[in-house]
């Protein structure tokens, strides 16, 4: 290929993905290849690409973790959904590694990039005819700290009971300023970027990307009149969570931990913000007009 390639390196990130994909995948790696960038692969792909997969992907360098990414530059490509996507976040973290999603499977609003889309998609990346876009994230702080060394979600952090035990008590607090309790199923906590995923499923606003704010929305409140309330997201959010079982769980996007008594969490905006690439003509409104099938209506 005559045209050189702005971006030099890509890592791969993924795990499994049903074998109806291993033509694209194949393709995409080919078409890596010939535009000549070094290509990593995250460990547990490689060893499920096993022998099939392109026989280049041999010599590839293997990444397994943060540390392995650090002082590199390059994008990261997720191959599956957007629970990968967002696996992929973990690595990636406050690393100026711009993402992209590609999707394997179903629908995706993360990983939006679909098969037939990848041969235009790789070109975009690698010849920089795109865009980044930035997207903020949420750090969760609580005593001790729930998730280790990455307390932050691109999606959303969630508190909910664990089993069948009655509705759960959840203090809400805004910049020290008492908001209301909530006695409900739980209490979703979301970025804008998380505003289409959990946050959408129990009535929660649909909230554009660049936009400033946190979405906070109850899971079955007691109360009817409790609904979703979208604030500044300059602004801390405290949470005292009480359980008569006990049983709570909270979750930071797909990792999640038990908390079998009382617990309070101080939520607020991260101090990075993760970068992700935008293809050429991509928007997030034609993003919702396809996944949310807007444009099946005929009058439209």
């Amino acid at each position: 290929m005559n045209i050189q390639p702005v971006i030099k390196q890509i890592f791969l990130f993924g795990r499994e993905f049903d074998l109806g994909f291993r033509t694209p995948f194949n393709l995409l790696l080919n078409q890596l290849f010939t535009y000549g960038v070094e290509v990593q692969i995250f460990g547990p792909l490689k060893d499920f690409i096993g022998v099939w997969a392109d026989t280049r992907c041999q010599e590839c360098r293997v990444f397994k973790s943060y540390q392995d990414l650090k002082g590199l530059e390059g994008v990261m490509l997720s191959i599956g959904g957007d629970g990968t996507f967002l696996e992929a976040v973990t690595l990636v973290r406050d690393l100026p590694i711009p993402l992209a999603g590609i999707n394997s499977g179903r629908l995706g609003f993360l990983a939006d990039i679909s098969q037939d889309e990848i041969s235009f998609a790789i070109d975009s990346i690698l010849q920089n005819t795109g865009g980044f876009d930035e997207r903020a994230l949420l750090q969760v702080d609580s005593e001790p700290l729930l998730f280790g060394g990455f307390n932050y979600a691109l999606n959303e952090i969630t508190v909910h009971k664990r089993d069948d035990s009655s509705m759960i008590k959840i203090s809400a607090f805004l910049d020290g300023q008492f908001l209301n309790i909530y006695w409900a199923d739980g209490l979703i906590v979301s970025t804008p970027t998380g505003s289409t995923a959990y946050s959408l499923s129990v009535g929660g606003p649909l909230v554009l990307p660049d936009t400033n704010n946190i979405i906070l929305s109850p899971i079955a409140p007691h109360n009817l009149t409790v609904r979703p309330l979208v604030f500044n997201d300059s602004m801390k959010l405290t949470l005292q969570v009480e359980s008569r079982s006990g049983n709570l769980l909270v979750s930071a996007d797909s990792r999640s931990v038990v908390i079998e008594d009382r617990l309070e969490l101080t939520i607020f905006k991260a101090p990075f913000r993760l970068k992700t690439i935008r293809l050429r003509e991509q928007n997030f409104y034609q993003t919702l007009r396809t996944k949310l099938m807007w444009g099946a209506d005929r009058r439209n």
